[in-house]
């Protein structure tokens, strides 16, 4: 049976489109728009603005891929970041998880995905000509790919390596093993194989 709707077609669509958002399912929408319309002069009104900003405003970063309202974008702007390493990611998600961290002052490249071959992304759907072009003509000392460790991620991995073979650079990736407060009875076995395999002098 149909579910029938409840409210006006504006409020339908603004649950639509907020079920669309990663972690909202269809309940989970309907509760944040009637929050947003019991708080419109608070929540409402400035999200809508915010947004419409947002869509005028907003780009991708000519030279990393980031998203930004200017381009360059601020990282690639800032002269105090090290202009001789930079940071590979896959996503606009991983460099902000690492600007969160603060453990590296570089600037960054965002590949904007990985090669999945089944789902039909290949070299020429992701950000990668830039990025080969970017480490050929800048002076860079170490290129640090920072990939997620899941086939597609390695794959990426491995196919960047093989495009900057030619480059006398350092490359490097991030460690893979046990984290920070883990507890190795609750980590899976291909965790506990890489920690074993990258063990360092104690």
């Amino acid at each position: 049976m149909a579910q029938k709707s409840v409210a006006g077609p504006e409020i339908e669509r603004l649950i639509q489109l907020l079920a669309k958002l990663p972690g909202l399912g269809p309940r989970s929408a309907r509760r944040a728009a009637l929050h947003l319309i019991k708080k419109k002069d608070q929540l409402l009104v400035p999200l809508a603005e915010a947004m419409g900003v947002a869509v005028s405003e907003i780009g991708i970063c000519s030279t990393c891929g980031t998203v930004d309202t200017s381009d360059p974008c601020t990282i690639c702007a800032d002269p105090k970041r090290d202009q001789s390493v930079l940071v590979v990611v896959e996503d606009v998600a991983d460099l902000w998880a690492l600007e969160r961290a603060g453990a590296v002052n570089a600037r960054y490249h965002v590949l904007g995905g990985t090669l999945s071959p089944l789902d039909g992304v290949g070299p020429d759907d992701l950000n990668l000509a830039t990025l080969i072009d970017r480490c050929t003509n800048e002076p860079l000392s170490e290129i640090i790919l920072a990939i997620n460790a899941t086939v597609e991620g390695q794959t990426t991995a491995h196919y960047i390596m093989d495009q900057l073979s030619h480059l006398e650079v350092n490359v490097t990736r991030l460690a893979h093993g046990v984290p920070v407060g883990g507890e190795l009875d609750y980590l899976d076995e291909g965790t506990l194989a890489q920690a074993l395999k990258a063990r360092t002098q104690f």
